[in-house]
């Protein structure tokens, strides 16, 4: 096991030729108010436009507002409900659910909300970066549309 720069001890990479794997759930990491079962990246794989993980919204949960820069996401929920507020001063509201796929399109702000008290939300998260976390940043509901 190997750490990297944030200190978190991240599970066995197997190289066979080319194809990668991480077997079992491995650590896990937290961000936001969401909890993150390691997924593979340039930390650990060496990925060059891409990085996918589990995230974990606990029960009541929020996301706290933020802005992806340069790169896009796609969720699919694997379990429970959200409630996404978004766009200029988060004033738009969608709701999705278990078996939902969701785009967002790099800078649109958005703020998201797991809407049951005693289940978690459950997702699977890819991006079109190899950063991870590295080119997310706050948003403000009072500020002006960053677009």
């Amino acid at each position: 096991m190997a750490n990297t720069k944030d200190n978190i001890e991240l599970s066995a990479v197997e190289d066979h030729g080319g194809l990668l794997t991480i077997r079992g759930g491995g650590a896990q990491r937290n961000w936001n108010g969401i909890h993150y079962k390691q997924g593979m990246s340039a930390k650990n794989v060496g990925t060059k436009n891409l990085s996918a993980n589990i995230a974990t919204i606990p029960p009541g949960g929020v996301a706290y507002a933020h802005i992806h820069v340069d790169f896009e996401v796609i969720l699919y929920i694997i379990q429970g409900k959200v409630r996404h507020e978004f766009g200029a001063g988060l004033k738009q509201v969608v709701e999705n659910g278990a078996g939902d796929f969701i785009y967002i399109k790099p800078g649109v702000p958005h703020e998201v909300f797991n809407m049951s008290k005693t289940e978690p939300v459950v997702a699977f998260v890819a991006r079109s970066s190899a950063d991870e976390w590295d080119k997310i940043i706050p948003y403000d509901r009072n500020q002006a549309d960053p677009q």
